[in-house]
């Protein structure tokens, strides 16, 4: 799955691309510059996590398969069709869980914090979700579906969410009794209270039609979470709900409510702590403070960052396998350390300044150490000037009024 998603990245940004140009015509503003780096943040971390998870998925589905299955289904397009049908269906209960468990809330939540709706959205993904989910396939594989059918046909199940993250779409007329459309999901995204937990289909809607969790849009949702998240740090992202988690069960009395807590649905609290916390409604956010933590030269370094970060993400999940396990950490690391910096320095986190410069050394040296792999000459001549045109410019741009440190 992770090769399927890494080659779909350029036609991920055409598409963002066109949206964007979409929004401009239609005077509609779609993308923020700091959302827009969250999201994909999270979708890169989400990424080198599932690069060192999915030989181990794929191993207890073969063993799934090859111990436990009832039958032996042949590859036919029949059994293509069987197999999307049960994918679809298990997606549609894994989501509808994630919703409805807090311990799976606290992993799906990162994919619900953007306020906005756009197609960067989609890739705003948990880095732990995977390692939930993939548990809802394993009966497939005992039903006789071979592994290698299960990940082609999960990696089309969400592929296809991509599009559905847009305005640019309407309704969509007869299409939409079957499939989930862009005006299904964007009711998913909604944190009013008749939107919340509505429309948890992956490709076909009918799943939300048949076991009555089907929203048909009317007003457009306040999108985001009913607590906003107020960071754009991806590692705050997919920790924050997981430390509410557990600071509510160290309130607790008793240990069966503490494990309630991780039970229960979302806003679950014993009655001696004041009983459920209910979504209420509200207008549509005002806070908007976050943009201008950041100032111009401190976002124009994390535009320049960021292009490269993209880069070294695909080389890594093209190389990883053949990394020894080191560098693979190591690699692995680096990336996660320069999303949460990224993060920081759009926060106008001071110490983001000084994290980052020594992210840069770690990189600087890795790719010196990496002559093997890059099949490059000058890796060291690259190394040394990668390291010197970074600091110089995130220092250059940290003295500007208004920026970290300056």
């Amino acid at each position: 799955v992770v090769k399927y998603i890494v080659l779909a990245i350029p036609f991920f940004f055409v598409l963002m691309a066109i949206e964007l140009a979409w929004s401009a015509w239609a005077h509609r503003k779609v993308y923020r510059f700091n959302d827009f780096v969250a999201n994909l943040g999270c979708g890169i971390g989400s990424q080198v996590v599932s690069a060192f998870s999915k030989t181990g998925i794929f191993t207890i589905y073969l063993l799934a398969y090859e111990h436990g299955r009832l039958f032996t289904l042949p590859s036919t397009p029949f059994t293509w069709l069987v197999a999307f049908l049960l994918m679809d269906l298990m997606y549609y209960w894994f989501h509808r869980l994630s919703h409805e468990i807090n311990f799976l809330w606290a992993a799906h939540i990162v994919h619900h914090q953007s306020e906005e709706y756009n197609l960067s959205v989609a890739l705003r993904q948990s880095w732990w979700q995977g390692l939930f989910s993939f548990w809802f396939y394993v009966p497939v594989a005992l039903l006789g579906v071979h592994p290698a059918v299960i990940v082609t046909v999960g990696a089309f199940v969400t592929l296809y969410q991509f599009w559905i993250h847009t305005k640019a779409i309407g309704r969509m007329g007869p299409l939409e009794r079957l499939f989930n459309t862009p005006s299904h999901h964007r009711m998913h995204h909604g944190s009013d209270p008749k939107y919340i937990d509505r429309n948890h289909a992956g490709t076909l809607i009918i799943w939300d039609k048949l076991f009555g969790t089907f929203q048909r849009e009317e007003e457009e949702p306040t999108y985001g979470i009913t607590v906003p998240l107020r960071s754009w740090d991806p590692l705050t992202a997919n920790f924050h709900y997981w430390g509410d988690l557990f600071r509510l069960a160290g309130q607790c009395r008793t240990w069966a409510d503490r494990l309630r807590v991780f039970l229960k649905p979302p806003g679950w609290r014993p009655l001696y702590l004041g009983g459920p916390d209910r979504p209420k409604a509200t207008g549509r956010p005002t806070h908007r403070v976050l943009e201008d933590r950041a100032h111009r030269a401190v976002s124009g370094y994390v535009v320049a960052q960021f292009a490269v970060l993209v880069c070294a993400t695909a080389v890594f999940l093209f190389l990883q396998e053949s990394m020894d396990p080191p560098r693979q950490w190591l690699s692995a690391a680096l990336i996660l350390w320069w999303v949460m910096n990224l993060g920081a320095l759009l926060d106008g986190r001071r110490w983001g300044v000084w994290s980052e410069v020594g992210r840069i050394s770690l990189l600087a040296a890795l790719i010196a150490a990496s002559a093997d792999l890059l099949q490059a000459p000058w890796h060291a001549v690259l190394a040394g000037a990668l390291w010197v045109i970074s600091v110089m410019h995130l220092l250059a741009a940290q003295r500007r009024p208004g920026s970290p440190g300056g």
